[in-house]
């Protein structure tokens, strides 16, 4: 079957993806993913077909409004604003890209930046289509959704509030409205906006809305609707022959196991001043560190540091005893698989929401956003997770338990289902 998965974003938006694909590959399918051009090579490198899409989110962020997004996106109300600002340039650049891109598709998997695209293109062509997130998406009553911070008017407001504003937006016109208007002018199929758009899709019981994470680290809340899973991480593929460079493996050998900082694809507040910070953060700690670059080209400074380019977390992360992140799912979903205690700095999108769920789950002291960043908590914070044997406790049997999941396994018995017919679904 022609599976066409469809990705955008940074580099934790489109691994798992490659993971997944080369996992199609395996049981028989014929994969293509679509995403950036700077993601190519790990596309063909997962034996798939590579087919490019726009939404360079490494640009986007890079640029100088993407850094004023986020600088101002760690709060509640900065948060949801550089959402809808990343969310609308996305939609106005996605929906010719995502057309081309389904062509031929047997079935369309499509996340969360190509959703509203991909389920309009699999509705007009006929053709099955499951939508891939990251983190949640459906409204429920047990936690507020990461894009839609309501935890002050409880589990009434967590299920309810969302909800309404999808609805309300159904009615009102948004600027979000006019860029999905106009692709589904495009399309020839009845016109309605983002928000009815959005609505139908929590309500289409033949749209399953798969969530790639595990229920160790947040389980299903029962008041979704059938069809709506949490099915467990899809994990990047191990890069073949990959091998420490020289000099990271003697650093590793020469002394206890360090401390990992790293930010990712995080871009807006990078530079001299984040490098200070963390610097001044692991002398005041007194702790072994193992600081990668990133996006941001982060460099600390130190006796006992080491600054490396990339290095898959699978191998990494369990070295270490401590990993400092920016919180995004993957880089979230990697530490938990390592069974390492965690200090979150998060910048935007659902990195705040893991933050706060890592704390729960007991293996993390806490977290601070990147904007209100100090030496002085890094440090603490790095010193109760380093010396408190309950996070290292607590980590280990999360570890356990998401090791035994299976989410790419989920998605390839879905795909047989469809290869089967209705009935099997």
């Amino acid at each position: 079957m022609q599976v066409v998965i469809i990705t955008s974003g940074s580099r934790g938006d489109v691994a798992p993806f490659t993971g997944l694909g080369s996992r199609l590959v395996a049981a028989g399918h014929t994969v293509a993913i679509a995403t950036q051009e700077a993601f190519a090579d790990s596309v063909r490198d997962a034996g798939c077909e590579y087919r490019w899409i726009p939404g360079d989110t490494r640009e986007l962020l890079g640029s100088e409004q993407g850094r004023e997004w986020q600088e101002q996106g760690t709060g509640r109300l900065g948060g949801m604003r550089t959402n809808i600002r990343l969310g609308m340039r996305l939609l106005e650049e996605m929906g010719e890209g995502v057309l081309a891109a389904a062509e031929g598709a047997e079935v369309l998997l499509v996340q969360r930046t190509g959703m509203w695209h991909g389920y309009l293109v699999a509705r007009a062509m006929g053709i099955p289509g499951i939508a891939l997130e990251l983190f949640p998406s459906v409204p429920t009553a047990d936690f507020a959704l990461p894009s839609f911070d309501v935890r002050a008017f409880g589990r009434w407001g967590n299920r309810n509030i969302p909800r309404f504003a999808m609805w309300a937006s159904s009615r009102i016109r948004t600027p979000l409205d006019r860029p999905i208007k106009e692709f589904q002018r495009r399309l020839g199929v009845p016109v309605s906006g983002l928000g009815a758009v959005r609505l139908r899709m929590l309500h289409d019981r033949d749209w399953p809305i798969y969530h790639g994470y595990s229920p160790a680290a947040l389980p299903r809340p029962a008041d979704w609707r059938p069809g709506v899973e949490v099915v467990g991480n899809w994990w990047p593929p191990y890069p073949d022959g990959w091998r420490p460079p020289a000099e990271l493996a003697s650093f590793l050998e020469a002394g206890p196991p360090p401390v990992f900082v790293g930010f990712g694809s995080i871009t807006g507040s990078a530079g001299q001043r984040l490098a200070e910070t963390v610097s001044a953060a692991l002398r005041a700690a007194k702790v072994r560190a193992v600081v990668q670059a990133g996006w941001s080209n982060l460099a600390a400074t130190g006796d006992d540091v080491i600054t490396i380019g990339d290095a898959p977390h699978e191998w990494l992360f369990p070295r270490m005893a401590a990993v400092v992140h920016h919180a995004g799912a993957g880089t979230t979903a990697a530490g938990l698989r390592a069974g390492t205690p965690a200090i979150p700095v998060p910048v935007l999108g659902d990195q705040p929401f893991w933050s706060e769920r890592l704390a729960k789950l007991g293996v993390s002291p806490g977290w601070t956003p990147m904007g209100r960043l100090t030496a002085e908590r890094l440090a603490a914070l790095i010193r109760q997770a380093v010396t408190d044997p309950a996070y290292r406790r607590r980590a280990t049997q999360l570890a356990d338990r998401v090791r035994r999941e299976d989410g790419s396994g989920y998605v390839v018995r879905a795909l047989e289902r469809i290869e089967r017919g209705p009935r099997a679904r």
